[in-house]
């Protein structure tokens, strides 16, 4: 049973393996087993510089999506005001460091359904509100949606990634073409409504 965003990432990865996950210019796509891989790379770089206990990543890179599903499987919390994720656990020196192996698996005791996360909700609110989500979008494993990138930061891009991950889908953060790309039919728009009160009170 799902209990945890850190549930949602391990047992999402176990059951759904090789499906794809997430698309991203830079990185081609990721399947679910390779974006926990990546996820959690990021964690073991966090908890191995003995990180604070509120984080925040503002690249405008996937790095931040990866950084924030880390925070959250890591029982830390997201927000603005907390320590920068370092450059150096987002793909550099200290991503995937040995050292954070331990304190990443001694957080699977820790992470509860009532540990806090972002926007005063703890884990537990946030899969309900993505159970009810899920359940109006009609979103599974099936499912494939495209993000703007360049909103990466927007909380309804971020509600949108959750609620992909959640389902299991495929989501693909895409830039605007470039080139002779340019002049080919674009991907329908993105709506945000039906995530725009997904962090609200």
């Amino acid at each position: 049973m799902i209990q945890t965003l850190r549930d949602l990432l391990l047992q999402g990865a176990a059951r759904l393996q090789e499906r794809p996950a997430l698309t991203v210019p830079d990185w081609g796509t990721l399947s679910h087993a390779q974006f926990r891989n990546r996820v959690e790379g990021v964690a073991l770089g966090l908890l191995a510089g003995g990180s604070a206990a509120v984080v925040f990543s503002s690249t405008g890179t996937a790095w931040d999506w990866a950084a924030e599903v880390a925070a959250a499987a890591s029982g830390l919390a997201w927000d603005p005001s907390g320590e920068p994720v370092p450059p150096e656990v987002l793909g550099g020196s200290r991503f995937n460091e040995e050292k954070g192996r331990g304190p990443y698996h001694d957080r699977e005791r820790e992470v509860l359904a009532a540990t806090g996360f972002t926007a005063g909700l703890d884990h537990g609110e946030i899969l309900t509100r993505l159970r009810r989500l899920n359940v109006s979008l009609g979103w599974d494993h099936a499912t494939q949606v495209d993000l703007p990138l360049a909103r990466l930061g927007e909380p309804p891009v971020r509600a949108a990634l959750w609620s992909a991950l959640f389902a299991g889908g495929h989501a693909r953060l895409e830039s605007p073409p470039l080139g002779p790309d340019r002049w080919r039919r674009p991907a329908p728009s993105w709506e945000p409504g039906p995530f725009l009160e997904f962090w609200g009170p």
